[in-house]
Order: C-alpha cells, then sequence, then structure tokens
C-alpha cells in the first residue's frame, strides 16, 4: 500500500475523519475507480470487447496510485464486469451467460430466452461405444454386458469455446447413434426425442466447482488456476426412464447457474460420483 494513501480512503475537504463522530464510513478510494470505469462504460458506449483505459491513465484520471487501481479492476473483474488480458490491456467483459441447469434445452434455446442471438457451434470430439462404470450402469438400469454410447462435444459460443458435454446413452435406447455423428452438432435432444421417443422430463444433477484439470484447460483455453464449474446428472424421461448419464464443464468465470424446483429423488449419493464414466470397449478375436 503507498504511503500517501495509509488508509486507502477519501476525506471531503476540512471535514473530520468519517466514522469518528458521524458513524459515517470512510469513502475507499478504488470505489471513485469503479465509479469512473462504469461511467466510461456508459457514457462512451463501450461494448463487449471494448478496450479500457491503461492503469497509468485511470490513475491520473482518478488521481489515485496504481496499486488503488488494480484493486478496483479485481473487483470489478470478480463482478464479471471486465476482463484482462496480460500484456494486452483491460476490456469490458461480456455479460455472463444464465443457465438453468434444471431446464432442459439446447444452449442456442437457453441464449434465445435471454433476448440473445450469437452464433453457437458444436465441435462432436467422440462418438464410441463404451462399457458404463457400475454406477452409470446403475443409475441407467443397465446389466452385465451392456454398453452405452460416449458422446463428447464442445461448445462454443462466437468461436469462443465455453463447454464441454459428455452423454452417456444406453445402446439399447438409441442404436444408430454411433452412424449419426454428423447429426449430433445439433442438439442431441431434440434428436432423441424425434427419433427414439426420449423426451426429456426431469434431471437429477449434482454442481460443484473445481480446478480444471489439463483436458479442461486445453478444449476451453483456460489459464492454469483456472476453475471450472461439473455438472453431472442423469435425465428422465416422464415414464422415469432413465435415458443419459451426462457431465458437463462450464468455463466459471463465463456463466451464471440459476436454480429452481424441488425433487424428492435421491437416484444417487455425493459419494457415487467418483465412480462416473466409463471404461474402453475390449474386442477379442
Amino acid at each position: 500500500m503507498s504511503l500517501l494513501e495509509p488508509r486507502d480512503e477519501v476525506r471531503a475537504p476540512g471535514r473530520r475523519p468519517a466514522g469518528r463522530s458521524s458513524g459515517a464510513r470512510p469513502r475507499l478510494r478504488y470505489h471513485q475507480v469503479i465509479d469512473l470505469i462504469e461511467e466510461l462504460i456508459v457514457s462512451q458506449g463501450l461494448q463487449p470487447g471494448s478496450i479500457l483505459p491503461t492503469h497509468r491513465e485511470l490513475a491520473e484520471r482518478a488521481g489515485v496510485s496504481l496499486i488503488t487501481v488494480r484493486r478496483a479492476l479485481d473487483e470489478l473483474a470478480h463482478a464479471g464486469r471486465v476482463t484482462g488480458h496480460q500484456g494486452v490491456g483491460t476490456f469490458v467483459a461480456r455479460t455472463r451467460i444464465v443457465s438453468e441447469p434444471m431446464h432442459s434445452g439446447s444452449l442456442l434455446a437457453t441464449l434465445a430466452e435471454q433476448g440473445s442471438s450469437p452464433d453457437v457451434q458444436t465441435r462432436v470430439l467422440e462418438v464410441r461405444p463404451a462399457v458404463p462404470r457400475p454406477t452409470v450402469a446403475q443409475a441407467l438400469g443397465l446389466g452385465s454386458g451392456a454398453l452405452v454410447w460416449q458422446i463428447v462435444r464442445l461448445r462454443l459460443l462466437d468461436e469462443q469455446p465455453l463447454v464441454i458435454e459428455q452423454a452417456l446413452i444406453p445402446q439399447t435406447l438409441a442404436p444408430d447413434l454411433g452412424r449419426r455423428r454428423d447429426e449430433l452438432t445439433g442438439s442431441l435432444y431434440d434428436l432423441l426425442a424425434r427419433d427414439h421417443a426420449l423426451v426429456d422430463d426431469h434431471e437429477e444433477q449434482y454442481l460443484e466447482v473445481l480446478a480444471a484439470g489439463a483436458r479442461e484447460r486445453r478444449l476451453l483455453q483456460l489459464a492454469a488456476k483456472a476453475n471450472v464449474v461439473r455438472l453431472r446428472g442423469v435425465s428422465f424421461t416422464a415414464d422415469d426412464l432413465p435415458f443419459d448419464c451426462f457431465e458437463q464443464f462450464y468455463a466459471a468465470d463465463e456463466f451464471v447457474f440459476y436454480i429452481s424446483g424441488q425433487t424428492a429423488r435421491r437416484l444417487l449419493r455425493p459419494a457415487d460420483l467418483r465412480d462416473w464414466g466409463v471404461l474402453p470397449v475390449h474386442t477379442g478375436r
């Protein structure tokens, strides 16, 4: 902290320090910088992706130290208002996407409900048969030897990767998925509903925040210490037929999650989530 700013606060000329006699809290200097940046964004009509003045320029305009400017930008970055790129500058951040885990439907439909019409792309990374691990087999009601389709996709918004999706679908419920890779760039659930009468009616989900692994950092283009939101769950038809064990990884700083509703189901216990996924299929000759 600068010796010129021992308390990092602003006092009106001729007044006693706030909080000692009047009970009012002193105004912190970094709040001044936050107000300045918010005013710049509004008055200059800055849009997501617009670059902000440099740290030094902001310090000169606000009459504060660089340390104070950095604190203000850290607060704004934490709130999702700005984003910084080392060696490049600080930019107005894109509004975080509101995702509703309990709301069935494609990412594109969810974005459309928010009044947005961005360019959503899907890259199909894997479509292959796999052996479900015991927890997955139990959740899907599968017997010994039954296989699932493992479908892994990367969802991008305006060419920026945001979500990794994995779906585990019993082969007995959708035997032709392995031949339909080219059709999996759209809504998987629309395809399952249209061609296999598997309509998503309700889900059971577990959501947690954790450090991104090497795979998530590579696919989502994340920094070394970035976090992701991992969502694991099971989708059911209206007749309580489980048809998908899914896992999704979200870039944590790009999303806000809205959850509403209640359920009495407890198909999976938190401890079961350690045994989640599939094993490779071994074909002997």
